[in-house]
């Protein structure tokens, strides 16, 4: 199982790839890892990813595509880099990368929230991927969308398979898969998900360790239409970064996750 697989020059999306919003398109899980596969070719030895932007202002088709990436700043502690996804000659989404150099922390202490970061027991997961898991408020962990579809705080656990079939799938593309996922906690409630995103933003402190990653759902900021969904990215050793959404209502396309299976989604394409 993968996102997509090479034929020849080109990648060629699996099911798993595909817009549940439009089977004709590419799901902007699969975007935000590509573009994050292209940017982090250009982290400097030393550096790590601290952002990741992608505004996604046109759909990609589930069809061939072009990357284009370009230097925008290269310091001696900050990096710079954007990319684009072309498809018959027009650009379609675009991304920026912020790399930063490491360092020592400075002295002295700062507030910061207490943390609680619900986890499923070791082992639920297969490190080669799994099915979601997902916990609304106190409930238990289970892949079970229907139980889940409901008005309650959620939160997600994952283990994604590769994003293209032969390659490692590399921290920071775990990451950005999973940025995009930010608006099925924050925006999926009692009557399924009625939002798709505009943009992702992923911020990191640090890579993620270990092949497993969650989403907290910390807020919702809804008016007329437009939302903003914030949530936080953990792994089993605690918080990792922050993923930040900006979403539009698409109402006329809500989907019902309760009608859907883990199944029905990693299904292999036919």
């Amino acid at each position: 199982m993968s996102f997509f697989v090479r034929q020849g020059d080109q990648l060629v999306a699996e099911k798993l790839a595909v817009s549940p919003w439009a089977p004709g398109k590419l799901s902007g899980t699969a975007v935000c890892g590509l573009l994050a596969r292209e940017l982090e070719a250009y982290c400097p030895d030393g550096f790590v990813p601290a952002r990741l932007t992608v505004d996604l202002s046109q759909p990609v088709a589930n069809a061939a595509f072009d990357m284009r990436s370009n230097v925008v700043r290269r310091g001696s502690r900050i990096a710079v880099v954007d990319a684009t996804m072309v498809q018959d000659g027009r650009e379609r989404v675009r991304a920026s990368a912020l790399f930063l150099i490491t360092g020592d922390e400075p002295p002295g202490q700062v507030w910061s929230s207490a943390e609680d970061l619900p986890m499923p027991p070791d082992g639920c997961v297969s490190p080669e991927g799994s099915p979601p898991l997902f916990k609304s408020g106190e409930r238990e962990w289970t892949s079970d969308f229907a139980v889940n579809q409901n008005a309650a705080r959620k939160f997600s656990w994952h283990s994604l398979p590769p994003l293209v079939a032969g390659e490692p799938l590399t921290p920071f593309q775990r990451a950005a898969i999973l940025g995009d996922a930010t608006n099925h906690v924050c925006h999926w409630g009692s009557e399924g998900a009625g939002y798709i995103n505009a943009d992702v933003t992923v911020t990191l402190s640090r890579l993620p360790i270990g092949y497993e990653l969650g989403l907290r759902a910390d807020n919702t900021i809804a008016a007329d239409g437009i939302s903003i969904g914030s949530a936080t990215l953990y792994d089993r050793t605690g918080a990792v970064g922050t993923c930040m959404v900006t979403a539009l209502s698409n109402a006329r396309r809500q989907i019902d996750f309760a009608t859907t299976t883990a199944a029905a989604l990693t299904s292999e394409s036919r």
